[in-house]
């Protein structure tokens, strides 16, 4: 399936004329820390394989939006058989470069998914650094890391990113 992108200065007028709907397949942390105005929360991790919209009255346009484009392009491909569906070429971040309003906070903060990579990656990092040491339970510990950041990904829950959560610095 081909996916049909368009221009964020196309996308402001089609949604400034009420000829479209945005949708932020984004997290919604993300969605939280900025997005923009006319965007409807959707995230992709919560779609099944098959997305289902509501109808739409007419020929209203479906506009699928993320950070960078990509997975909005997936959304477009999960929606497949939905008429008139376009991809946000380069996502909140063209649109941001592009001078168009946004909501929020600042896009570029670091969202918690990526705050509990780093930590997460530093300690892997760290332990297997160890472990080439000779502190060898390290491994041990680098191990029970990825363990946990593969059950994060499988489960949906994240200690680590609740934690987080509580932050200051994540507080709106």
């Amino acid at each position: 399936m081909t996916v049909q992108t368009i221009d964020a200065q196309t996308a402001h007028n089609w949604l400034s004329a009420g000829e479209a709907v945005l949708i932020d397949v984004r997290e919604a942390d993300e969605f939280k820390a900025g997005h923009i105005p006319y965007a409807l929360s959707l995230p992709l991790s919560s779609l099944g394989a098959n997305l289902a919209l509501p109808v739409f009255s007419g020929g209203t346009k479906v506009i699928f939006q993320c950070q960078k484009g990509k997975r909005g392009e997936q959304a477009c491909v999960m929606a497949g058989s939905t008429p008139h569906s376009y991809n946000l070429e380069g996502g909140v971040e063209n649109w941001a470069a592009s001078g168009l309003p946004l909501v929020g906070g600042n896009t570029s903060s670091l969202t918690i998914f990526r705050q509990v990579q780093m930590i997460v990656g530093f300690l892997v990092f760290l332990c297997t650094a160890l472990g080439l040491a000779g502190i060898y339970p390290a491994f041990y510990v680098a191990g029970l890391l990825g363990f946990a950041l593969m059950s994060a990904g499988i489960t949906g829950w994240c200690g680590l990113a609740m934690l987080l959560a509580k932050m200051p610095w994540n507080r709106a």
